[in-house]
């Protein structure tokens, strides 16, 4: 008789939801999963509160909100990216041409010593 007049209740309840649009069935079924799962009707009340303060500041709900934020976060750390290829493609460049300019003075030293050298030859000759 208990699980029959428990039953009433539920359907009533959930038809009155489902039926006048009251509550959005989307900010129920987060809290309303938590009090199964844990029980704690405190925290499942602290998440409906905390869900309806963002929606009224943002106007989307938490999962939205959490959704944009990780887009954002993607797309900055693409940025990064892209960024970090191209310092790294100019560092290389940079590189290559220190690279040549230094060869270049060498080139130029071995070039000016073997003069001095080959003059000193032909001094002694």
């Amino acid at each position: 008789m208990m699980n029959f007049r428990f039953f009433k209740i539920l359907t009533l309840i959930v038809s009155f939801f489902f039926l006048t649009g009251f509550v959005p069935i989307a900010t129920i079924i987060g809290p309303g999963v938590t009090i199964l799962t844990s029980g704690n009707i405190y925290k499942a009340t602290a998440q409906f509160m905390i869900d309806q303060s963002i929606k009224k500041k943002t106007g989307k709900n938490s999962l939205t909100l959490v959704k944009e934020g990780i887009n954002k976060q993607n797309q900055k750390n693409k940025f990064d990216n892209e960024l970090r290829q191209l310092v790294e493609k100019r560092i290389k460049i940079t590189k290559k041409k220190l690279e040549n300019q230094n060869l270049q003075k060498l080139l130029k030293k071995q070039i000016k010593i073997t003069r001095s050298i080959i003059n000193l030859n032909n001094i002694t000759q």
